[in-house]
């Protein structure tokens, strides 16, 4: 049914690499899934039935992994043997963290004072940054398969990532104060 042994670029059949086909992935899953759906086995053994939940939940945990860049990124480098969320090690360059400490404060502020266009502008920045660093990690883990440096890149794109998620929050918040 699933060979539950093979990483999850092999199990999609596509190249071990950062930049992923979006498209060749999502046609990956679907077809995959299609396979293994527990509902393919409902007439089947116990046993069938219990595998097709096993595949499936495999496939979906695959499809999530590799379909962020954030999650890709780390499952690349634990398959180097890097761990790129060691709670260990929460080190980040020092201008970096006081560049989102800024771009906190100024988001903060501009949401107090119903900014939208500011909060904006600060939201354009950080997609600009995620696409910077994410350029970064093709050129480390595609062509240099540098994974040690990649892994501190990888830590900002998750930092990043956060910090977007934060801002969507002060932005849905501004949105509902201007519609109330």
């Amino acid at each position: 049914m699933l060979d539950f042994s093979c990483n999850h670029f092999a199990l999609f059949d596509l190249p071990e690499r950062f930049a992923l086909d979006g498209a060749a992935l999502d046609a990956a899953y679907r077809r995959l899934q299609s396979k293994v759906h527990p509902d393919r086995y409902a007439d089947g053994t116990d046993a069938e039935r219990r595998l097709a939940l096993q595949a499936s939940a495999r496939v979906n945990e695959a499809y999530r992994a590799l379909r962020e860049p954030v999650t890709r990124a780390e499952y690349l480098l634990t398959l180097h043997g890097i761990d790129a969320r060691d709670e260990t090690d929460t080190r980040l360059p020092l201008d970096f963290l006081e560049r989102q400490l800024e771009r906190r404060e100024e988001a903060s502020a501009a949401a107090s004072a119903h900014d939208a266009r500011t909060l904006a502008a600060i939201v354009d920045g950080v997609r600009t940054e995620v696409r910077e660093l994410q350029a970064v990690l093709v050129q480390l883990l595609d062509e240099r398969h540098d994974y040690a440096a990649a892994r501190g890149v990888v830590r900002e794109l998750r930092f990043l990532h956060k910090v977007n998620e934060d801002l969507a929050e002060l932005d849905a918040a501004l949105d509902e104060a201007a519609g109330a």
